[in-house]
């Protein structure tokens, strides 16, 4: 198979082709680029079609399943996360983006598993620890004199580890440290990131249970309980400790909470252990030594010719895609033997979507409304049952997931009761054709044990140039700062193409909206046209939430979203935001207050650093105005 030429590429944007340079594609000896991004869609296909040959198949069929990668690829229907793209192809070949590894209470096992987190971040995965087995600061070890450092100590010993190793040769390692509620350090923990110099490579959450948020809803006290001995070792007001996580939240956005009795319902593989750890950005529970293979959809190209969602085109996307991240984990060359082994046994990918916001725009549908989450509940739910039919036709050919004799898909109960509460009339799979599913699942099995997930698609959402992952639009016209603190200026292209046909002086209310970052308080704009170019300090956290939930009721693993509140919002904001979201069954959540870091990712223009224009998009977006 050769790369079509260029041109035939549908056209990335200027900020997708420096972040592609930068980044991505490869470069010579000199650090020439010699690849155009028809190489690397083509290098990643090529290799990733590979995978055929374990299954019996012949060159012929590689080459034709090449053909149809490269051609979801280079057409930016789909994309893989960032190892994948960057790895696929090259010696290095690791294609997973992240990680968890285990922390058990020894220097033995802590260092071990430093020495893992190394090599992984080398390889260009990001890394995730439950730090939650150590035992607490102070505590005695054995029959010596000396006391345990803690997990906050030893959170930092990786992290300065790791600030020196970065992913792939690209950039310092992502990683995750989650304490849970119950542990005698977790005071210290949720305060860990109040000096932002510290622990600077880690994300921090706090592992929350049901038995906390009853004795926060009853203000009752809650005990704290040794790891290792199973003794109380204090007890605490539970609401003056959720108050210190509120309060730790609302002035630096960490931490985040991951609910893990919530996460653990939906485990699919309990016989191996609870999920007691995630990926760096939380929405993928992982077992020890498990890894998360993630791509996503672009909804932006499953509009058809009237901006509406073109479901059959989204199905064989998703079934290709299903099949893409499969192969993905058979072709992977994993940085730790005991990596291979765990992701073999449990074949779990997760797939997701990017582009949500444009294509709610391109409706004109409204983010923050009702028809907004009715859409979200009926494609979210399509593509997990197109994906699980894709799975099932895979273990059909393959096999099913080595560990699916012992798992909970065992359980039509389990399997089915997790779909039919939530399916109503407005969604595209009625509760028989789940419980068909259900049937066929314990017939020949399910290939991948996994296989929904809404991750935040930091970059590639940026080569495809839509909306990352189901967040609402940050700004209508911002900076982005990425890729060592490059800052690429942005203008939204569906509000270019709408400000392309407004007959006042365009570039005022260009200069107005990039200070501003929204419509919403510019005079003499119709509400209907402000209503549809909302963005996310313009919508409530609560609707920032029931989005999330929307989604999280039909995907496997979690659901990347950060419920953005403005730089006002108080700490009572904070606090509702959590309850609601532990309340709407979601499997983590973070909130950030604008503002409340120096260094956020995005950014509004100043004065001395204005907005230009970026190629708009082909088709305004429709004004909808049943969503006033």
């Amino acid at each position: 198979m050769q790369p079509s030429d260029d041109r035939l590429i549908p056209h990335i944007l200027p900020n997708g082709l420096t972040v592609l340079e930068r980044r991505y594609l490869r470069r010579n000896q000199t650090g020439e680029i010699c690849e155009t991004p028809a190489d690397l869609f083509c290098r990643v296909a090529l290799h990733v079609a590979q995978g055929e040959l374990a299954y019996g198949q012949d060159t012929a069929s590689v080459e034709r399943v090449a053909q149809q990668f490269y051609d979801m690829l280079a057409g930016l229907d789909f994309l893989p996360n960032s190892p994948t793209l960057l790895n696929a192809g090259r010696p290095l070949g690791q294609l997973s983006a992240c990680f968890v590894l285990p922390i058990a209470d020894s220097l033995a096992s802590i260092f071990e598993s430093l020495k893992h987190a190394a090599l992984i971040h080398q390889s260009g995965g990001g890394t995730g620890f439950c730090f939650s087995q150590l035992r607490p600061a102070g505590d005695g070890v054995g029959d010596t004199r000396e006391v345990a450092a803690g997990p906050i100590a030893f959170m930092e010993v990786y992290n300065a580890a790791v600030d020196s190793i970065k992913q792939g040769g690209q950039r310092k390692g992502a990683n995750m440290g989650l304490l849970r509620v119950d542990h005698p350090d977790v005071e210290a923990f949720i305060s860990a990131k109040d000096d932002l110099r510290r622990v600077t490579n880690f994300n921090i959450s706090i592992g929350i249970t049901h038995a906390f948020m009853d004795a926060v809803a009853r203000n009752a006290d809650f005990s704290l309980i040794h790891p290792t001995t199973g003794q109380v070792v204090k007890t605490v007001a539970a609401q003056g400790l959720m108050a210190r996580i509120v309060d730790c939240a609302w002035r630096t956005g960490e931490p985040g909470l991951i609910f893990l009795d919530r996460v653990n319902v939906d485990n699919p593989t309990p016989s191996l252990g609870a999920l007691a750890a995630t990926n760096p950005c939380g929405e993928v529970p992982l077992l020890p030594y498990e890894a998360c293979n993630l791509g996503s959809i672009n909804l932006m190209n499953m509009l058809d010719e009237r901006n509406q969602l073109d479901w059959e085109k989204l199905a064989r996307t998703v079934r290709l895609a299903v099949h893409f991240l499969d192969n993905v984990i058979t072709v992977n060359q994993y940085p730790l033997p005991e990596t291979r082994h765990q992701v073999a046994g449990n074949r779990k990918i997760g797939l997701g979507v990017m582009g949500w916001a444009d294509c709610l725009m391109a409706q004109g549908i409204a983010y923050n409304s009702d028809a907004a989450i009715q859409l979200a509940q009926g494609l979210a739910c399509w593509m997990d049952y197109q994906a699980k039919l894709a799975s099932v036709d895979l273990a059909r050919q393959r096999g099913a997931f080595p560990n699916f004799v012992n798992s909970r898909y065992q359980d039509a109960a389990w399997l089915t009761a997790r779909y039919e509460a939530q399916l109503g009339a407005n969604h595209r799979v009625s509760a028989l054709e789940w419980q068909a599913m259900a049937e066929r699942i314990q017939a020949v099995g399910i290939r991948n044990a996994t296989t929904t997930c809404i991750a935040p698609t930091g970059t590639i959402s940026l080569i495809a140039g839509v909306s990352g992952g189901i967040e609402p639009v940050f700004a209508l016209a911002y900076t982005r700062n990425v890729l060592n603190n490059t800052r690429l200026k942005e203008v939204h292209p569906l509000f270019a193409r709408w400000l392309q046909q407004q007959p006042q002086n365009q570039e005022a209310l260009l200069q107005q909206v990039a200070q501003a970052g929204s419509l919403s308080e510019i005079q003499g704009l119709p509400e209907a046209v402000k209503r549809i170019f909302v963005t996310s300090l313009d919508i409530a956290p609560s609707w920032h939430v029931r989005m999330q939930a929307a989604f999280q009721a039909f995907t496997d693993n979690g659901v990347s979203k950060t419920i953005n509140v403005p730089q006002s919002a108080t700490r009572g904001d904070v606090a509702a935001a959590f309850q609601l979201a532990y309340e709407m069954g979601i499997k983590g959540v973070t909130v950030y207050r604008n503002n409340s870091r120096q260094d956020q990712p995005l950014l509004l223009a100043t004065a001395e650093s204005p907005m230009v224009q970026t190629p708009p998009r082909e088709d305004p977006p429709a004004v909808c105005e049943t969503c006033d």
